[in-house]
């Protein structure tokens, strides 16, 4: 699975969740650098988030899109969209995660991580159905990638706290004997 290249906000750390940013040249860049390595792997199917910044990244790639997938869109951040932890941590008066709190609580309602535990379990098991003829090429967004490795290793969705994917890098999920492990992180 490969999280799309740096936008503007994931390089100022803003929530972009709906927002549909366009890479900044460095993510560009940074996509392009992949081609090499991810074309040496053999995809039965390569899914895409939407966004344009994960269809672009996945192009930028070498990866050609079989399947835009809805349930790789990032986490609906409600109103907290366009908005730091550190900015959400000053309103509340507390330290704020996404990963233990509500999104908004008392505002436009966002995702909750089982919503987007249940949108991943879906992706996985469309994904586990075509693994005998090659690998499935992922191409998505930070936290929705983060919950979807927690799912695939049989945790809960706030254990993609542990996960943290930079963008423009890179995971691989797979197995060691019949068992669902992480066999690459954070890769660039």
């Amino acid at each position: 699975m490969l999280r799309h290249g740096e936008t503007e906000w994931s390089l100022s750390g803003q929530h972009t969740g709906v927002t549909d940013l366009p890479l900044l040249p460095e993510g560009e860049r940074r996509a392009r650098e992949l081609a090499p390595v991810l074309g040496r792997r053999r995809f039965a199917a390569v899914w895409v988030s939407p966004r344009e910044r994960a269809r672009r990244t996945a192009e930028l790639a070498g990866l050609t899109a079989t399947g835009v997938d809805e349930d790789l869109v990032e986490l609906d951040y409600g109103g907290y969209e366009g908005r730091t932890t550190a900015e959400i941590s000053e309103e509340l008066g507390r330290p704020w995660s996404v990963w233990r709190d509500p999104v908004v609580p008392g505002r436009t309602p966002g995702e909750t991580l089982a919503d987007v535990g249940r949108r991943v379990d879906r992706v996985l098991g469309r994904a586990r159905e075509l693994l005998d003829g090659g690998d499935v090429a992922l191409v998505a967004h930070g936290h929705v990638l983060r919950v979807l490795t927690a799912r695939w290793l049989g945790l809960e969705p706030e254990a993609g706290a542990l996960f943290a994917l930079p963008a423009g890098a890179y995971g691989v999920l797979g197995h060691e004997h019949s068992r669902p492990v992480l066999t690459g992180w954070g890769l660039d």
